[in-house]
């Protein structure tokens, strides 16, 4: 049966839906992709989405990366509540860097583990498995109201962990390569059919971002992605789900005019100043994806030695060409709501076209095979916000795109 009651998280309270609520989480979609492809005509599930509903742009989270705003989606709160701050971190107690996908790391409860709780029958589907024991937090398999499960190891899904057998088999489609726009379509068949098949209460569908990393928005690959994505909305919006889209981050070209990473190697300029590795500078986007980005991203925290004069290294790296913003870490938790114990002493982002990275000799960037695009700072903070209903929406930066459940809810409810 149906919840009939509102559910309470984190100190924000979601409605019962009536019919689906559906959160997408387009990743990487700079709003420019999806004007791209509406006016060429590829959308026209959207732009008849657009014309019914409601459509904003939203703020992400700082660093505008996948895991912490995922996160934020998933608990309709920043950093600074849930404590997911990157895909990856520096654990200065253990002397480790370490990748942010354990749920140790987690610091509250996702909206679907109370919606769960209150009895809703919720699935999650993201590409990649990264994210999948973050989201599924709270979820019991055994009652036949939870599914989760990633199209990036869909075949090894279980009843007993993820709430399906084999969704490989189940969706009658073969695991796709993790580097492929095809990762990201598993997850919008597999969303299509558990909405036709299971009649979730509430429905999270996450995608990835290879496609964005590789394409500018009017190139034919992003043009292609986007109009795949096109038709399952219309699916979706037709079964009457209650559906949010949004994005957990932009993205922007990071490259020269001969096509090679534009970046700043900041921990160079740190052994240069202070000493060989006397400072440590981590890269919150660094995960095993290395085709997607070489762990190159316009955001940075470093811990410096005891003793440094902070405010002097601050005022060096702030004159270095292609840096934003270079703030303490007092500044940069109450500006970026973020946890203190989880950055560094300072928080460094680059402007619209540089990027950030460690020491030059750190970064293999064989595996790009186009010029670089990327994202974590500032410039790649704008994402869409489009509802397939009627709903009274405040404007960015009071948008965000953690509020995806709150209005998806309303909407559901009405």
């Amino acid at each position: 049966m149906p919840i009939t009651s509102p559910v309470t998280v984190n100190g924000r309270t979601y409605a019962a839906p009536k019919t689906c609520a559906v959160a997408i989480c387009l990743d990487g979609c700079e709003p420019a992709y999806l004007e791209a492809a509406i006016a060429r005509g590829l959308m026209p599930n959207l732009e008849r989405i657009r014309a019914k509903g409601t459509e904003r742009i939203a703020h992400s989270v700082i660093p505008s990366f996948t895991n912490p705003n995922n996160m934020s989606i998933a608990t309709g709160r920043p950093p600074a509540i849930h404590g997911i701050c990157g895909n990856y971190l520096y654990e200065p107690e253990t002397g480790e860097e370490v990748m942010m996908n354990d749920v140790r790391f987690l610091r509250a409860p996702t909206i679907f583990s109370h919606y769960y709780a209150a009895g809703a029958r919720v699935a999650l589907v993201t590409a990649k498995d990264k994210l999948r024991a973050l989201l599924g937090t709270g979820l019991s398999f055994d009652e036949d109201r939870a599914i989760c499960f990633s199209s990036q190891c869909a075949d090894q899904a279980t009843k007993a962990e993820h709430g399906i057998e084999n969704a490989s088999t189940w969706l009658g489609r073969p695991v796709p390569e993790v580097y492929s726009a095809e990762l990201s379509e598993f997850v919008f068949a597999a969303g299509v059919k558990i909405l036709e098949e299971w009649n979730p209460d509430v429905l999270y569908l996450s995608t990835t971002d290879y496609i964005q990393h590789k394409f500018a928005p009017d190139e034919d690959g992003a043009l292609r992605f986007n109009a795949m994505v096109d038709g399952y909305l219309g699916k979706l919006d037709e079964m009457g789900a209650a559906i949010v889209l949004t994005a957990d981050h932009g993205m922007k070209p990071k490259h020269d005019a001969a096509g090679d990473p534009a970046v700043i190697y900041v921990q160079d300029l740190l052994d240069e100043w202070l000493g060989k590795a006397a400072a440590r500078v981590i890269l919150p986007i660094t995960d095993p994806y290395v085709v997607h980005h070489g762990a190159l991203g316009s955001f940075a925290t470093a811990y410096l030695p005891e003793g440094s004069d902070i405010g002097e290294i601050m005022s060096r790296l702030d004159a270095v060409d292609g840096i934003m913003l270079v703030v303490g870490r007092d500044e940069a938790v109450r500006r970026f709501e973020l946890p203190a114990d989880r950055i560094g002493d300072i928080v460094i982002i680059s402007d619209e076209q540089v990027t950030i990275g460690t020491s030059e000799d750190r970064h293999d960037l064989a595996a790009l095979k186009e010029p670089l695009r990327s994202h974590g700072g500032l410039t790649e903070q704008e994402v869409p916000f489009i509802i397939n209903r009627q709903i009274d929406l405040p404007a960015a930066p009071e948008l965000r795109n953690f509020d995806a459940f709150y209005y998806a809810a309303v909407a559901a409810s009405q």
